[in-house]
């Protein structure tokens, strides 16, 4: 049910890890954007997927791209997430998935979920609620004119846009 390609991408406006406000439409007056949902710092996939996004970082820049992460947690974990991957772009705060709510791309997790991951994962305070919600992993590649291009969405937060699609894709937002 997440926005798909044809579709034009939501606006947002949400805090950086350096607390400035970020906004789709100062993204695209760049470039064609790549926006990739992560679940938080603390998900090993997430942190795999942002290395490498951060290793095609030069790929992206020669083809005009800017990335931007969306992860539900609290300014200080999206900071160390972007200080451990050694990402150059920005890492906005969707507190309390607000805006991946609005694109039907936030689950609850469920009470039995909630137990197995609360004994290794404090959620509650990485997010700053106690919702126990977490956005589904995706990647959108989005035109300078706001239109989406391609998408990968997979409720299998295991699955992530292989970097050689996000490169093609890219290359199509142009």
């Amino acid at each position: 049910m997440a926005p798909a390609p044809g579709d034009v991408m939501p606006p947002f406006l949400l805090p950086d890890d350096e607390g400035r406000l970020v906004g789709l439409a100062e993204i695209l007056l760049k470039g064609p954007a790549v926006i990739t949902f992560q679940r938080g710092h603390w998900c090993p996939y997430c942190r795999l997927n942002a290395i490498g996004i951060v290793e095609a970082q030069q790929e992206i820049a020669v083809l005009g791209g800017h990335v931007v992460a969306i992860m539900p947690e609290r300014r200080r974990y999206a900071k160390a997430m972007k200080a451990a991957v050694g990402a150059k772009f920005p890492f906005l705060t969707d507190m309390d998935n607000g805006y991946a709510l609005s694109l039907n791309l936030a689950i609850w997790i469920g009470a039995e979920m909630e137990r197995l991951m609360g004994v290794a994962y404090d959620l509650p305070n990485y997010q700053g609620n106690a919702s126990w919600f977490l956005p589904i992993p995706a990647t959108f590649i989005v035109g300078t004119d706001g239109i989406i291009t391609d998408r990968f969405v997979d409720p299998d937060y295991r699955r992530r846009m292989e970097i050689d699609d996000l490169i093609s894709a890219l290359r199509r937002a142009r």
